[in-house]
């Protein structure tokens, strides 16, 4: 290991001591509910394979535990699982993340200027955060601490972090050579973690339970001491959800959509299959009511299927996963153009009826998932909201939300 806790003077304060853990580091392990043993988490935005999601409807909202600051330089606690209750002396300002889930969250609270270091700064649908007004987002500058396929724990203490906003047991999933002892290490010797991994349900690695997108986002929103920040962006949320909701069209009017994965084997005709998740990653189409076309089709979280059993179930439309985040125009245009040119893609009616579209990321925090649900309600539901134009190219009389006023509150003028 780089450095290891015996650097510390003996039992004194750590250089961090101003804010600080204040959990219980318990005998059978610092993070609570990890059932042990690592694995493959699917593809994904960071991983070879097909990727998953969590609850919406998680169990561990806010529980009256949870206490934002009452002055500056005021002590307060944030409970989140897995790491249980972490205590701040003074606002962090300094901070990192794993990816777009924790990240959007903080750029939402207008933390971006204290943005110090990334798990991963690739394959962010940047594109969301250039449609708003005054707000400028560049991870040119921003370190990558994932390398190689491993994580360098010398890293932490060259960023030198308040707050690191991830789970720790989902990292280990990336990088398998870290352990309990070196979270701990971080912890004791740099700065708290805070974080749930949201995405998806249903992952044997953990026990302990999830939380929707606004639960989590509004234990961040503690962590940064921004409750109005939050109650402005939660507000607007729900104002979109309750206008696309009023105008949704029947059930039985809807297409089926197919979801499938921007980064299958398209050369070779595999294709990942997903059903819509009640998780963060699907967020956004179980929201406007989509019906899922391998909802019933698929036992598990994915399947790998080829272009007979997409034919089979032949949904009125296929949406790719990450389109937006991992392929750009033209990489996106020749896996469809691929589609097209196979003899049995070709059947496929949304190929025939050009309804195939660029789906979002799984790993969405509140900005992103405000676009992507203007996003799949203009391509599920055009003649309801409105042609879907592409990102950015939408006249603001047919927007879902007000970008300005997000924008707005991301800068502080609300």
């Amino acid at each position: 290991m780089p450095r290891e806790t015996a650097d510390r003077d003996g039992d004194g304060p750590t250089r961090r001591e101003y804010v600080k853990y204040g959990g219980a580091v318990a005998a059978g392990g610092l993070f609570a509910g990890c059932t042990g043993g690592t694995g493959g988490t699917g593809g994904d935005s960071t991983e070879t394979g097909p990727a998953g999601d969590p609850t919406e409807t998680g169990t561990a909202g806010d529980d009256g535990e949870t206490p934002t600051a009452t002055g500056e330089d005021a002590p307060y606690t944030v409970t989140m699982e897995p790491m249980g209750e972490v205590t701040f002396d003074s606002t962090p300002e300094r901070w990192m993340s794993y990816f777009s889930t924790y990240g959007d969250m903080a750029i939402a609270l207008g933390q971006l200027d204290g943005l110090r270091g990334l798990v991963f700064t690739e394959n962010w649908p940047m594109r969301f955060f250039d449609a708003l007004p005054g707000v400028d987002v560049d991870f040119s500058d921003v370190p990558q601490l994932m390398g190689e396929g491993t994580i360098d724990k010398e890293a932490f203490y060259e960023l030198d972090c308040d707050v690191h906003l991830f789970d720790p047991n989902f990292l280990q999933l990336l990088d398998d050579n870290w352990t309990d002892d070196d979270f701990a290490e971080v912890v004791d010797n740099v700065g708290p973690i805070v974080g749930n991994s949201i995405r998806r349900r249903g992952d044997d690695w953990h026990d302990y339970p999830y939380y929707s997108l606004y639960e989590a986002f509004e234990k961040i929103a503690d962590v940064f001491d921004e409750r109005e920040r939050f109650e402005a962006m939660r507000a607007v949320h729900e104002e979109t959800l309750a206008t696309i909701r009023a105008d949704l069209p029947p059930e039985d009017d809807r297409p089926s959509v197919g979801l499938l994965s921007v980064n299958s084997d398209f050369e070779g005709g595999s294709f990942y299959a997903y059903p819509v998740h009640d998780g963060n990653g699907h967020k956004q189409y179980r929201d406007l009511g989509m019906r899922g076309a391998f909802d019933d089709e698929i036992d598990g979280s994915y399947a790998e299927w080829d272009y007979e059993q997409l034919l089979e179930v032949d949904p009125d439309v296929l949406v790719f996963q990450y389109g937006f985040s991992h392929v750009s125009d033209q990489e996106f245009e020749a896996r469809m153009d691929r589609m097209r040119e196979d003899p049995v893609g070709t059947q496929l009616s949304a190929v025939r009826n050009d309804r195939i579209y660029r789906g979002g990321t799984s790993y969405q925090g509140p900005i992103i998932n405000l676009f992507q649900t203007e996003v799949a309600a203009k391509q599920f539901y055009p003649e309801q909201f409105g042609e879907w134009r592409g990102v950015g190219e939408t006249p603001e009389e047919e927007r879902l939300f007000d970008h300005e006023r997000v924008a707005d509150i991301v800068n502080g003028e609300f």
